[in-house]
Order: structure tokens, then C-alpha cells, then sequence
């Protein structure tokens, strides 16, 4: 556990299993902003909280920022897979689940997050224009057990799995109170992307 870190309860699991298919296959962990590795902008946030660990199936190109890494327990189950992974390996009540393309999280949406949760909730999310935002999310770690048996038993998606639980939905208005852009929830999954939010390729 970190010593001094606010939220000791909580583990950041930064999910890096994407295969950046349509980037030509780069770990999308590894796009830069601005000089910096987006995981490594991810992890930055691990100083709220008590444990960090990073979700990637092919561990080799993050091995570099000395981070515990897992695999996927139920395997081909894309994101579902990768955020079960984290709540399996957690050492912490709770899991703050982070996508490794999401350059632009802040600790203000982060706080967020975390100040929302409660004694009957399982999850807390965000929605954005009508969507739930999954890999921006808090999950309780005792839905572990849950929800590997759904993985092993179908292809549940994420928002799927949430709509099971006691998930706390907080509305749009609460993520633009402190992101009035919402560039916290950008995820850079295409070469547009690459343009359009000033990311490189991993230099």
C-alpha cells in the first residue's frame, strides 16, 4: 500500500488490454501527449490511492513503469475481461477502473467518482450523452466472484454487468462541473483521434 495516499480503500487499474488495431497494432498505452505515455499520465492518479495495477495480457511494453501486472483470468472477453481481471487482483475494497487511452483524466473527475459512493453501492459511472462511461468508473471488489462466473458463462458487456448491480449513475451535469469539456472521458482510438487530441505515436 502507498503510505500517505488519501484513499487508501481504493486500487487504480489501469486497463491496458486493447490491441490498437485499427493504430496498426500499437499498446495504446504507449501514445504520447505532450512528451508523456498516456498510461504514465494514468498512473499519475495512483498518488490519491492505495495500490495500482495494470490490466494488459501482453505486459512486455508497459514492464518499464514498474507497475504489478495481470491478465485476464476469463480470456476473450475484451474490457469485461480486463476489469474483472483488476477486481480479481485487487488487495482493496474498492477498484477505480481507468482505460489506457484516456489521456486527459483529471483528479478533480476522479474525486468525483469517489466522493459518490456509498455503503449499498457496488459501482459508481458516468454517463455521457446517454452512454454509461465503463473505464471511467468505481467498482467495489466483491464483485469479483459475480461477475467471472458471467464471463464464463456468455459475453456480457460491461454496461451489461453494471445493470445487474447497485451502480450509481452520475448524470452528465456532475462530470461537466469540473470537466466543462469533457475531455476527460476522450478515448484516442483511430488515426482521426491521433489529430483531433494533439497524440503522437510512441516515439
Amino acid at each position: 500500500m502507498r503510505e500517505g495516499a488519501e484513499f487508501q480503500e481504493v486500487t487504480l487499474a489501469v486497463i491496458a488490454g486493447g490491441r490498437g488495431v485499427r493504430l496498426g497494432g500499437v499498446a495504446k498505452g504507449l501514445l504520447e501527449v505532450e512528451g508523456r505515455a498516456v498510461v504514465e499520465r494514468v498512473l499519475a492518479l495512483g498518488a490519491l490511492v492505495g495500490d495500482v495495477v495494470l490490466v494488459a495480457n501482453v505486459p512486455g511494453p508497459y514492464a518499464r513503469f514498474g507497475v504489478r501486472t495481470v491478465g485476464d483470468e476469463v480470456p476473450e472477453r475484451g474490457a469485461p475481461g480486463g476489469v474483472h481481471a483488476a477486481l480479481a487482483a485487487a488487495r482493496t475494497a474498492w477498484v477505480l477502473a481507468v482505460a489506457c487511452d484516456m489521456p486527459f483524466v483529471t483528479e478533480a473527475a476522479v474525486r468525483v467518482l469517489l466522493g459518490a459512493r456509498g455503503p449499498d453501492m457496488d459501482a459508481v459511472a458516468f454517463t455521457v450523452a446517454g452512454r454509461v462511461e465503463p473505464l471511467l468508473a468505481v467498482y467495489r471488489q466483491s464483485l469479483a466472484s459475480a461477475w467471472g462466473e458471467a464471463l464464463r458463462a456468455g459475453e456480457p458487456s460491461l454496461r451489461a454487468l453494471l445493470a445487474q448491480c447497485q451502480t450509481r449513475l452520475l448524470p452528465e451535469d456532475a462530470l461537466r462541473a469540473v470537466d466543462p469539456d469533457l475531455r476527460t472521458v476522450v478515448s484516442v482510438n483511430t488515426p482521426e483521434d491521433l489529430a483531433r487530441h494533439g497524440v503522437t505515436l510512441p516515439s
